[in-house]
């Protein structure tokens, strides 16, 4: 599992510092057009990225303490926003557009469910 969660969040520091931060110019001009098809501004695409880099930051605090439950809710916070892309690209776009998004749902879904803390806690 300490793949996927690093994996996980190369990712969405990634993705989420050129949604806050913009510099990458291409694929934030790209991801841009993206908002905007779907009735979003770039107010809403700094407040995802907000959301993703959380989920980021959390499932690497969970790596540096060895915390199981912020792994967990870590992969809940990239779960909730891969959902929410696949809902966005498969209104709008293709499911082409869709398979980045599909991917992290899957990988946030197995820490998810590997959860034993998690899953002790909705018990």
């Amino acid at each position: 599992m300490t793949i996927i969660t690093i994996l996980l969040t190369f990712f969405f520091i990634f993705a989420s510092s050129i949604k806050i931060l913009a510099w990458q110019k291409f694929i934030f001009e790209t991801q841009l057009i993206f908002f905007k098809k779907y009735g979003l501004n770039r107010n809403h695409m700094f407040c995802i990225g907000l959301i993703e880099l959380s989920a980021a930051i959390t499932l690497v605090i969970s790596m540096i303490f060895d915390f199981e439950v912020l792994n967990g809710i870590g992969a809940l916070g990239i779960a909730f926003t891969s959902l929410g892309a696949i809902y966005f690209h498969l209104r709008f776009d293709t499911i082409k557009d869709a398979i980045p998004a599909i991917v992290t749902l899957l990988l946030s879904t197995v820490l998810i469910v590997s959860n034993q803390a998690l899953l002790k806690l909705a018990i």
